[in-house]
Order: C-alpha cells, then sequence, then structure tokens
C-alpha cells in the first residue's frame, strides 16, 4: 500500500499530494536561468514535453509550476517518486535533499487525508440524545404533574425581516 505506516512508496503517491510551498520552492530552484545547474526546461525535457510546449511554457511567470500542472494532467506516472528520480536523473541532487523533509511532510498529510476518506466516520443508527430525560416530558398539563408545578417550554422561531414586528409582539406575549 502506498500510505502505510511502516513505509512511504513514493512511486505510488500522486503527485498532487505535493502542496504549494513545495511547489514554490521547485519554482524558485528551478525558474532561474542557470549556466552550471539544470533549470526547468531540463526538467520538462525528462518529462516527455516537446520542443514548442518548453518554449511555449518560457513565456509564463512561473515555468515549473505549470509544467508540473500539466505533467500531472497528461501523464499516468506523475507521481512523487517520479519526480525526485526525474530531479536525479537531471542531477539535481541539491533540491531532492533541500526538499526532502517538506515532501514527506506533503506525503504524510495527503496520506493521513486519505485515510479520512476511506475511513468514514461511524453513524448509530439510533439517535436517542433527542429525547430529554428530564421531568417536563412527564406530564403536559398542572394537572398531571403530582407536583403542580408549571410546564416549561422551549421555542424556536423562524422569520423573515418583514416579520420582524409580529415576533417581537410573540416575544411579549409569550
Amino acid at each position: 500500500m502506498a500510505c502505510a505506516d511502516s513505509d512511504l512508496d513514493l512511486e505510488t503517491i500522486p503527485l498532487i499530494a505535493l502542496n504549494v510551498t513545495v511547489r514554490k520552492k521547485l519554482g524558485l530552484y528551478l525558474n532561474p536561468k542557470n549556466a552550471v545547474a539544470a533549470d526547468w526546461t531540463a526538467v520538462a525535457e525528462a518529462m516527455d514535453f516537446s520542443y514548442l510546449e518548453i518554449k511555449n511554457y518560457e513565456a509564463t511567470k512561473n515555468p515549473t509550476t505549470m509544467v508540473l500542472v500539466d505533467w500531472q494532467a497528461r501523464a499516468t506516472d506523475a507521481t512523487v517518486g517520479k519526480l525526485l528520480s526525474i530531479l536525479t536523473k537531471v542531477e539535481r541532487n541539491d533540491i531532492v535533499e533541500d526538499l526532502q523533509s517538506l515532501i514527506l511532510e506533503d506525503v504524510r498529510r495527503y496520506c493521513e487525508r486519505q485515510k479520512k476518506k476511506a475511513d468514514p466516520p461511524l453513524q448509530v443508527p439510533e439517535v436517542d440524545s433527542c429525547v430529554p430525560r428530564t421531568p417536563e416530558r412527564n406530564g403536559i398539563t398542572l394537572e398531571d404533574d403530582p407536583e403542580g408545578t408549571p410546564e416549561l417550554f422551549d421555542a424556536f422561531i423562524c422569520y423573515c425581516q418583514s416579520d420582524f414586528h409580529f415576533v417581537h409582539e410573540m416575544i411579549r406575549e409569550l
């Protein structure tokens, strides 16, 4: 299982598990043109984007984010593990090391959300909290109550703004 407590198989965790913080930091590492290290274009090429697609991404404000979004939408193997292997393939081990803790935290949160979705809350078939367990349910009139104490009732009023005057009049009467 991808989200087992003992070990996480990042190859089965979808890319959607990565939250905004990790994606922004990936952009901070990959967006600047760098003569020494691979940038977002090398990552996009490793993700099998064509030359024309890569040239079109150059016009966007954050090409790394756009590449991740489009890769996630079109590739069936767009997983966290695959992204990490692509970063390693383009020799950006610095990114993998720097963002590893953030990525694992996002994956852990994703797995928790998936587990909550898989385990819906238990619903008791009978709800007994709606029946009051106080003595006012024993009698409905003064003669029904052996002590002769008056019955107490709670009321809830739903009204619209145009009935506001009538509601105040009713409250005074009750």
